[in-house]
């Protein structure tokens, strides 16, 4: 195919990446998600169309600035930035406009500054050493070992049985076991050292032989030459005044060492005949793991097992500097005490202990080191007290540019490993990852075992029942897909798309034949996700304190999408303690006593108690799709309705008594206002049953009153050991010097974040 016609076809992808971003077409809604897919695919059968893509994709990125689409920046430029993790071959010039325009990109407000911040630091360092991008991708998520670059990461994706149907999970694991089972860890050593040779040597490296020549050697010896790559490589990176011309020979002299003296140094052989298309280096998929969430503490195991089995050496250097009790999950953090027998009185003292040593002898140089018996106190940084550093600093962004887990949260420990927990499912499914993410950071706050060394990312693709996308069912179980949908119109595109493909795949007869080569579209979508979504939206947890008898301690859990209210048919017994009112009329619902705070925009707290007839009450944590101003596709929603998701959007069914000729009646109306914290309580002789996130799994009963407010984060536990020391004044003060407790906020990663 001539070059003319390789950017005719590559051009007609892109406008078709274009038109699904801008249009409503039933037509091009029909392929979502698949132009960006097989336009990856052409560039990856044939890697010397990626010059031209690149061209192509900048030349539209730098039309959508002048034209001020901005709906169209951040998908192009995700595309052109996977694009050039993949290529080898692409100029100077190329590189320099990318970087220029990721850098006037910096003065747009966000998400734009923070995506085009995160690649610029990227271009830098590809720029000064072409290769880099790629060959740190596959050290990290194919964990294999090197000290120049020792960060690791997996792909945990998890899915409930309860709602997920087996043969969606059997498509599911046999797509992702037929994809891994050819990336041995030899096979992803060649993949790095034959890219890094075509990145630094071009058209002079003969891929196709020294392919052959690696797949080939033994072992030990591939070990050798990767090893020798990844440290010329690494080097150079991180040299402040890089050296070209030295890298460009070290790098000759393992290609010269691999295929003999007789390949002259940067040039082919005079009997060589290279073919027309070098053969491609494929990126292999992230190393993922299939887990059927059936134990409340998996997730937890699971990131412990991931943690001890990568570097047991090096964590257990780590544990002794934190000095810590280990990483068992059944086992938390006590405060460990010696027994004084030191009574205090002079003449206990053992005989020969009133000669003090020599100030400069090891005996009192070891006294000064060495504490008294008594209560270890652990002294940690105040910024680390509670684990939030897992997400990145509040506000929508994490900060971007250096590897995810890189960092240092204690001095000596770093965080060299990354845990990208995926989960498959509608709102039920998140509403569990709710409770273990709950649970962690609770756990955490004990023991601080995983935040020092894990960075913890949250991924979501909405897996709902294969019913019509426009059944009552379907769009109730998917509101946070459909938030995120609005929220960022690439994963509206890329992830919400792949709910249909995910059920045809699973109606598909399986292939036992693993010698075919395959396309696993599900699986470059899910590693498309997981590489390029770095961008989170953060939920606010609700906790529901749920009383049965208001004699008793209540009940606790929390809630992220939906707390459902229903009057019950039952009554109270009639020893019960709970309140009645005589007189009051038999009507519909119940008598119910609400009290809640108003939310102001001007953020002060007004309360307000009202008592009402009900039938019924909804509790929602994300605004109505309904509430947005109409708009094209393209444009930005509404600020209210996307980023004020703070607060509860409560629905009263309220039963409306009203009298006529023909007697008393009611009317149903449907009351609805904002607020933060709620406390309702049944004022007659009818109890509550409430639903958390739809899941019938989660259904109380026999409720008399309940509360709900913003979750907080988990309280340390040496904050309240060290308040129970003190004397009643001095705990007065601390109440009043307190921080008010942030809320707990769930990330969940996206490609932008909140489009503004």
């Amino acid at each position: 195919m001539e070059s003319s016609d390789v950017e005719l076809d590559l051009q007609r992808s892109v406008h078709a990446i274009l038109r699904e971003l801008s249009a409503q077409a039933p037509a091009l809604q029909r392929n979502q998600g698949m132009w960006r897919w097989s336009l990856h695919k052409k560039v990856e059968r044939d890697p010397g169309k990626s010059p031209a893509l690149v061209r192509i994709l900048l030349r539209e990125l730098e039309k959508a600035e002048r034209e001020d689409a901005r709906h169209v920046i951040i998908p192009l430029l995700h595309t052109l930035m996977y694009v050039l993790t993949k290529a080898t071959g692409i100029t100077e010039e190329l590189y320099r406009r990318t970087y220029s325009f990721c850098m006037r990109l910096l003065t747009l407000p966000a998400p734009y500054c923070t995506v085009a911040l995160d690649c610029t630091i990227r271009l830098k360092t590809e720029k000064a050493v072409p290769g880099t991008l790629y060959q740190r991708l596959v050290i990290a998520e194919q964990n294999l070992r090197s000290e120049l670059y020792p960060y690791q990461e997996r792909v945990f994706l998890f899915v409930d049985p309860e709602l997920t149907s087996p043969s969606v999970c059997s498509a599911l694991l046999l797509e992702i076991e037929a994809a891994q089972i050819q990336q041995t860890p030899e096979a992803c050593m060649c993949h790095v050292v034959s890219h890094a040779l075509q990145a630094a040597l071009g058209e002079a490296c003969h891929t196709g032989a020294l392919q052959r020549k690696l797949q080939a050697s033994p072992r030990r010896a591939l070990e050798r030459y990767f090893h020798a790559v990844v440290t010329a490589v690494e080097q150079m990176a991180s040299d402040p005044s890089p050296s070209r011309e030295g890298h460009l020979k070290r790098l000759e002299e393992i290609y010269r060492s691999l295929l003999g003296p007789a390949v002259v140094s940067r040039g082919r052989c005079s009997g060589d005949s290279l073919p027309e298309r070098p053969p491609s280096i494929p990126l292999p998929s992230p190393h993922i793991t299939f887990h059927l969430w059936t134990d409340e503490e998996q997730l937890w195991k699971e990131l412990v097992f991931f943690l001890k089995s990568q570097s047991q050496v090096r964590l257990s250097a780590d544990v002794e500097a934190l000095d810590l009790q280990g990483l068992l999950p059944d086992r938390e953090l006590v405060r460990a005490s010696m027994l004084s027998t030191d009574s205090g009185i002079e003449r206990d003292l053992p005989s020969g202990t009133d000669e003090l040593p020599a100030s400069s002898s090891p005996e009192m140089e070891h006294a000064r080191l060495q504490r008294k018996g008594g209560i270890k106190k652990r002294l940690w940084p105040p910024d680390i007290l509670m684990p939030s550093s897992w997400d990145g600093p509040p506000g929508l962004h994490r900060r971007t540019g250096r590897p995810s887990g890189d960092g240092e949260l204690l001095p000596g420990v770093s965080r060299l490993y990354t845990a990208r927990v995926l989960v498959l499912g509608d709102d039920r499914m998140l509403g569990r990852l709710a409770r273990a993410y709950h649970s962690l950071r609770k756990r955490e706050t004990q023991t601080f075992c995983l935040t020092p060394r894990l960075s913890l990312q949250l991924y979501y693709i909405p897996l709902l029942t294969p019913e019509k996308p426009t059944s009552s069912r379907h769009l109730e179980l998917g509101e946070l897909a459909a938030f995120l949908g609005r929220a960022d119109p690439w994963y509206e595109s890329t992830i919400n798309t792949l709910c249909p493909a995910i059920h045809k795949l699973a109606e598909m007869p399986p292939s036992l034949d693993t010698s075919r080569t395959v396309d696993p579209f599900i699986l470059d979508v899910i590693t498309y996700y997981v590489r390029m979504g770095t961008q989170p939206v953060y939920f606010q947890i609700y906790t529901v304190k749920i009383f049965s008898d208001l004699s008793q301690d209540p009940a606790e859990d929390i809630f992220l999408t939906e707390l459902k209210v229903k009057i019950q048919d039952s009554k109270f017994p009639k020893d019960s303690s709970s309140p009645r009112r005589r007189g009051m009329a038999e009507g519909p619902g119940a008598e119910l006593s609400v009290c809640y705070q108003k939310a102001l925009l001007s953020h002060r707290t007004q309360e307000v108690t009202v008592s009402l007839r009900a039938t019924g009450l909804v509790l929602k944590t994300l605004p109505a799709s309904n509430t947005e101003v109409s708009r094209p596709t393209h444009c930005p929603a509404t600020v209210a309705s996307l980023t004020d998701h703070t607060s509860l959007d409560v629905s009263v069914t309220e039963a409306v008594k009203s009298s006529n000729l023909a007697g008393r009646s009611f009317s149903m109306v449907t009351n609805t206002f904002r607020t933060a914290h709620i406390q309702v309580q049944s004022q007659e002789q009818r109890l509550l049953t409430l639903l958390l996130d739809k899941d019938h799994r989660r259904t109380f009963r026999d409720v008399v009153r309940f509360e709900v407010a913003p979750c907080p984060e988990p309280c340390s536990g040496a904050q309240k050991s060290k308040a129970l020391w003190l004397s009643s004044q001095q705990q007065e003060e601390l109440e009043r010097t307190k921080v008010k407790p942030k809320p707990l906020l769930m990330p969940i990663n996206t490609f932008s974040g909140i489009v503004q």
